[in-house]
């Protein structure tokens, strides 16, 4: 096949990558893969596609097959995501995808060959996640949303709706750093997946992996009082319950969605921290900062977050290596 000149990667592939609606089928049936990720998947094989529509000028991309890529194909790749601006993570996880699918490929018997896994993955740095100290926490959860709750001394009378939308946010936040939750399993959270007498949950989070994490008392304390104000919210409203069955729910009683996880978290974490990004995988990091400072150990961490592998949970071992030197030099006598 001859080669061309690699051109800007607009549309113009209208055949489908040969085995890529199998792959997809194999990811959601076999490997349980939310349709999130599926789509995840979709889209960064479909842009490797169409790179290879234009890099070998093909009319519709029909003539493609998969067999047919080689290694400087896929180095090529690398090098026009760099050239258009993508970060190394970003780069990483693309070629991880078309490396998945080619491995598909090739147990599948469509191809002899997986060319892609020839391909090193680009090395890139590990960014320290930002995360609240400990004393910005407690500032957190011990004054800023004590002074707003509904029940301090000054706010009573407030309007039914108030202590509502308070009552949740407390609630939420209690359950991102309590739990270390990321925003989907929050936002998908359901009542049956809570035990508030035994104190855990059961957490679906990526792949459709469950995992059991404890409830802690603040946290636990937090969802019974929110669990009240909503029943006699909506009772007061409109004589009944929320419409969904989720744990938190808008004032019109459907479930949250993403963009308001992340406006309530800002909207608090403003008054304790100056970091520049103040969403909600902020607390899910202090949780796991919290907890290995205090001397839990990697693999239970990593459980309780969800990781596959300690390897994810391991950047966190940087961010609590200064406590870890503040306990040696107290404690060694030859420190």
């Amino acid at each position: 096949m001859q080669q061309k000149k690699e051109k800007p990667a607009a549309s113009r592939a209208t055949a489908t990558y040969p085995g890529l609606n199998a792959f997809l089928d194999y990811m959601r049936g076999q490997r349980k893969y939310s349709e999130h990720t599926c789509k995840a998947y979709r889209k960064d094989i479909a842009q490797f596609y169409e790179f290879l529509v234009h890099h070998y000028g093909s009319k519709d991309g029909s003539d493609i097959e998969p067999g047919s890529v080689t290694v400087l194909d896929i180095r090529l790749y690398l090098g026009y995501l760099l050239r258009e601006g993508l970060q190394p993570q970003s780069i990483a996880r693309k070629l991880a995808a078309v490396k998945s699918f080619y491995g598909y490929l090739l147990e599948a018997g469509i191809i002899k060959v997986s060319i892609p896994s020839q391909v090193s993955t680009p090395r890139f740095s590990k960014n320290v996640p930002g995360f609240l100290n400990e004393e910005q926490t407690a500032s957190l959860f011990e004054e800023i949303l004590v002074s707003l709750s509904p029940d301090s001394g000054s706010r009573k009378k407030e309007a039914p709706e108030e202590r509502f939308t308070l009552s949740r946010d407390r609630a939420m936040l209690e359950v991102l750093y309590g739990c270390g939750l990321r925003i989907s399993e929050v936002v998908g959270l359901e009542h049956e997946q809570i035990n508030l007498e035994q104190g855990f949950m059961k957490i679906t989070g990526k792949g459709n992996k469950q995992r059991i994490v404890p409830l802690g008392v603040h946290a636990a304390s937090a969802l019974k009082n929110y669990f009240e104000v909503k029943q006699n919210f909506f009772r007061i409203k409109n004589g009944g319950s929320p419409d969904a069955g989720y744990v938190f729910v808008t004032k019109k009683g459907t479930g949250i969605y993403p963009v308001l996880v992340q406006r309530v978290t800002k909207k608090y974490l403003s008054a304790v921290t100056e970091l520049k990004y103040k969403n909600p995988h902020v607390l899910r990091h202090t949780f796991a900062t919290h907890m290995l400072n205090n001397g839990a150990d990697l693999k239970s961490v990593s459980e309780m977050l969800g990781h596959t592998n300690l390897t994810t949970t391991e950047i966190y071992t940087h961010v609590t290596f200064g406590r870890v030197r503040e306990v040696y030099e107290k404690a060694h006598p030859r420190a």
